[in-house]
C-alpha cells in the first residue's frame, strides 16, 4: 500500500490567529501595539568644567578710536581774531569816515550798543559833550551799552570789549596810534574798522597788531 505523505504541521504562531468558526461569535479586537516609550527627562547633573570662550579677533573697525588725552590747554578756547577793514582817509577826514562807517553798521542791523569808537587825536564831539557832565556819568553810559560809545585813546583802556570797534586815526603820535590800534584789536570781538592813512596804518598793523 503506498504511503501518503503527511501534510506538514505548521505551528500556530507561524500561521497567525486562528480563523474563528462561523458560529456567530465576534472576533476579538486586536490590542494596539504600544509605541516607543517617551524618553525620560534628564536629571540635572553636576555641571562640567566651564571652557573659556575663544578669543575675539578684533579688526580695526571693532576697536573704537580713543580720544586724545586732554592737555593742560584742552579746555581753553582759542581767542577769536576779529576781521580787520581799512577805510582810507586823511588825518582831517578820519573822523568823518568813522561816522560814515558807524552809519553803515547801524543801517545793516548792528545794535548801537555793539559799537565802540576810538579816536587817536581830537575827541569826538559826543565824548566832549558827555564828559562835561562828569566822568561818572560818561562811563555810566558806557556800562549801560545802550548807544554807540565814543572815547579817545588816552582813556580807551577803561572801555570793555564790543563786537565792533571803529578807530579814527585823526592825529596823535605814532606811538599813540600804535597803542590805540593794539587796544582796539584786543577789544573787538568780531570786526575792527580802521579809518586813516593806509601807509601809516599798515606800518602799525605790520608791527604786530
Amino acid at each position: 500500500m503506498p504511503l501518503i505523505p503527511e501534510e506538514p504541521q505548521i505551528h500556530e504562531s507561524a500561521q497567525g490567529p486562528r480563523a474563528t468558526p462561523a458560529s456567530g461569535r465576534t472576533a476579538p479586537t486586536p490590542r494596539p501595539v504600544p509605541g516607543p516609550r517617551p524618553a525620560a527627562p534628564s536629571r540635572p547633573g553636576r555641571p562640567g568644567p566651564l571652557r573659556p570662550a575663544p578669543p575675539v579677533q578684533r579688526t580695526p573697525r571693532d576697536v573704537a578710536a580713543k580720544p586724545a588725552p586732554a592737555g593742560p590747554d584742552a579746555g581753553a578756547a582759542a581767542p577769536a581774531t576779529p576781521q580787520i577793514q581799512l577805510i582810507p582817509a586823511s588825518v582831517e577826514g578820519a573822523l568823518d569816515a568813522a561816522e560814515e562807517a558807524v552809519d553803515l553798521l547801524l543801517d545793516s542791523g548792528r545794535a548801537p550798543g555793539d559799537i565802540l569808537v576810538i579816536t587817536t587825536g581830537e575827541q569826538h564831539p559826543w565824548a566832549t559833550h558827555e564828559l562835561s557832565f562828569g566822568a561818572a556819568s560818561y562811563w555810566a553810559q558806557h556800562d549801560a551799552r545802550d548807544d554807540v560809545f565814543y572815547t579817545d585813546a588816552t582813556v580807551a583802556a577803561r572801555a570793555a570789549s564790543r563786537p565792533v570797534v571803529v578807530v579814527a586815526v585823526n592825529g596823535g603820535s605814532e606811538a599813540a596810534a600804535a597803542s590805540a590800534l593794539a587796544l582796539a584789536h584786543s577789544r573787538a570781538d568780531a570786526l575792527l574798522i580802521v579809518c586813516g592813512d593806509p601807509q601809516r596804518i599798515n606800518a602799525v598793523l605790520g608791527a604786530g597788531v
